[in-house]
């Protein structure tokens, strides 16, 4: 998956010049530690009569797709879309490759109740075909958006054989990583072990030569963020004791080639429990910040799947369950699903040295800035997905313990509605903006559905 270096730095400055306004954030929350509050955004959400998604005035949604759908190359589209990022085509609509959260032997997947079509892709294209019971399930799927129609063009199976590919990360070279999160081995009825990042090219028509990046680590993989400058890859683990990790490769757009895996400990505090659970955890506030630096990582193929009890061991901080990633403006944002004195959620900050993944970067350590800790449920509970809008803020995806949000969060750390999944209790999952910003494309996942939202993006108020 090799790319000139022309090509690499196109695709970085691509990636970095819709997200401009975040860093305004970080000053603000310094002065105001408590800043978290809700803001009026673009208003009250209107009550959906079709039950589906409530929106603010002036916003409307289409359904685009659906589980058990017939794709274009004949395969059905699986249920439970998670993860999801948006590429332009060079014939100007939008490829989004999607995830798919399915454990094995799952009916809902690419091959029909009955597994029929199996035989139509074959062993040979999935990364592990299990046997007729417990059938590997997961994998993406890619659709082609047409702007012009507001419509979907064509589906295809992209990625085949691989377990629970819950999130992941778009890369500026134009590729989507996606994660399993699982740890499933021959053990548990399969062929292979599970728990591996994969990597399948936006462009893509048909199901990718299935092959784990194993330098990548193996662990409950969630979400993957690429820094465009250096080619660093950063990566989130989702568990109640998780480590945040990141990938060095040898060769910046080509992660095939192998590299280094690091874990990020704080400078001066061994195994800080960053959670803010009890009394024994750190107790972080709101927009205090830390230097980090990086442990290498051994036996990272982990077979015995403990990678992160060792980490924590050797110094690494712990996080409270890692999930959505993604890089902004010469930063990134990660969430912490059940972080915070509440388990409401936490956001981080990380912001790379100058000299990140080099010999320097300890005379300039990158730093590490609790973004956002709900104290309330009712503006935030259990921040999932994350993404970054073309203006600067956060959109996050609710998974929590009962109804289920799209939420903004402003420059300031200010929080707002954005939408409200009225179908029930399913979490959002996927939130990513089409290439020129227009659309912002979300899943409902137990309701195995992918929507279109437009609206007036650039009337946000606060």
């Amino acid at each position: 998956m090799s790319t000139s270096r022309r090509t690499f730095l196109k695709g970085a400055a691509a990636t970095t010049a819709a997200f401009a306004g975040l860093a305004a954030y970080y000053s603000y929350i310094k002065a105001n530690p408590t800043a978290i509050s809700d803001v009026k955004g673009y208003g009250p959400l209107l009550t959906d009569p079709q039950k589906i998604l409530d929106l603010p005035e002036g916003f409307s949604y289409r359904i685009i797709s659906t589980a058990g759908e017939t794709m274009t190359d004949g395969f059905v589209l699986p249920a439970r879309p998670d993860g999801m990022a948006a590429f332009a085509t060079d014939d100007g609509r939008v490829a989004v490759v999607r995830n798919h959260e399915l454990n094995p032997g799952d009916d809902r997947s690419a091959f029909g109740e009955d597994g029929a079509l199996f035989e139509k892709l074959g062993a040979e294209n999935m990364y592990d075909a299990g046997d007729d019971a417990n059938r590997p399930a997961g994998g993406t799927t890619t659709f082609i958006y047409n702007p012009a129609s507001g419509l979907i063009d064509e589906q295809y199976l992209t990625l085949a054989g691989t377990v629970r590919n819950c999130a992941g990360g778009p890369t500026p070279w134009g590729s989507w990583l996606s994660c399993e999160e699982s740890l499933l081995t021959a053990d548990d009825g399969l062929q292979k072990m599970h728990g591996y990042v994969f990597e399948v090219p936006s462009a893509s028509r048909q199901a990718v030569p299935p092959l784990p990046i194993k330098d990548m680590g193996r662990f409950n993989h969630e979400a993957a963020a690429v820094d465009p400058l250096t080619g660093i890859v950063y990566q989130t683990e989702d568990d109640k004791e998780s480590l945040f990790y990141r990938y060095i490769p040898k060769e910046p757009g080509n992660l095939h080639a192998g590299g280094r895996l690091q874990a990020l400990a704080i400078v001066g505090k061994p195994s800080a429990d960053t959670r803010n659970w009890d009394e024994d955890d750190l107790q972080i506030s709101v927009g205090q910040s830390f230097h980090v630096e990086w442990i290498d990582m051994d036996n990272t193929d982990n077979p015995d799947g403990e990678m992160m009890q060792r980490g924590f061991k050797a110094g690494a901080a712990r996080f409270a369950r890692g999930e959505g990633l993604w890089f902004g403006e010469k930063e990134m944002y990660f969430t912490c699903t059940s972080g915070g004195n509440d388990g409401n959620g936490q956001i981080w900050r990380y912001t790379p040295s100058e000299h990140e993944g080099t010999l320097d970067e300890a005379n300039a350590p990158g730093t590490l800035t609790l973004f956002v800790e709900s104290h309330d449920a009712d503006l935030m509970e259990n921040c999932d997905n994350v993404t970054v809008a073309p203006w600067g803020d956060l959109i996050v995806c609710e998974d929590g313990r009962g109804d289920d949000y799209l939420r903004g969060v402003t420059s300031k750390g200010q929080v707002y509605p954005l939408a409200h999944n009225a179908t029930g209790s399913s979490e959002l999952t996927g939130a990513c903006f089409s290439p020129d910003g227009e659309v912002l494309f979300v899943n409902i996942q137990d309701e195995h559905l992918t929507l279109a939202i437009k609206g007036p993006w650039h009337t946000r108020s606060e």
